[in-house]
C-alpha cells in the first residue's frame, strides 16, 4: 500500500472512531431528553385537566345550591382521580418514565366534593359538576 492511500485508511479510521464515540455519547443524552420532555407535558396536561375540574367546582360554589357546570379536559395516560378533603385538592397521578409516580394537585375552596369515577383512561373527557339542593357534596360526574 503506497503512502497515499495509507493515509486515506487512517483518515477513514479516525472519522469512523469519532463517530463511534459522538454516538454513544448522544443517543442516550437524546433518549433521556425525550423522556424527560414526554414526562412535563404528561405532567402539564394532567394539571391543566385538574385545574379546570377545580375552578369549576369553585364557580358551582360561588353559585349555591342548584348551580351546574361542565367542562372539558384531556387526560394524557390512564389514571387515578380523586379528591383529598383534608387538603382541598382535587389531584391525578402521573406514572413519570422512571415508573415513579407523581401527584398533581388543584386547590379548591370547598371541602365536600364526590368525584365519581375515579379511573379515568387517556383522552378527552367531559365532566358535568353540579349542586344539587338540599345536598352538602358538590358531584363531579366525569364521562
Amino acid at each position: 500500500m503506497d503512502d497515499r492511500g495509507q493515509v486515506s485508511f487512517e483518515y477513514l479510521m479516525l472519522i469512523l472512531v469519532s463517530i463511534l464515540i459522538i454516538g454513544s455519547v448522544t443517543i442516550p443524552l437524546v433518549g433521556k431528553a425525550i423522556d424527560a420532555s414526554n414526562d412535563v407535558s404528561r405532567a402539564s396536561d394532567a394539571k391543566i385537566a385538574v385545574e379546570t375540574i377545580a375552578n369549576a367546582v369553585d364557580i358551582v360554589y360561588a353559585n349555591g345550591p342548584g348551580a351546574k357546570r361542565t367542562v372539558s379536559f384531556y387526560i394524557p395516560q390512564s389514571g387515578t382521580i380523586g379528591f383529598d378533603d383534608a387538603k382541598k385538592v382535587i389531584y391525578f397521578d402521573v406514572i413519570l418514565s422512571d415508573s415513579t409516580q407523581k401527584r398533581i394537585e388543584a386547590a379548591t375552596q370547598y371541602d365536600e366534593i364526590t368525584i365519581s369515577p375515579t379511573s379515568l383512561s387517556k383522552g378527552w373527557h367531559t365532566a358535568t359538576i353540579q349542586w344539587k339542593d338540599k345536598n352538602i357534596n358538590i358531584e363531579v360526574s366525569i364521562s
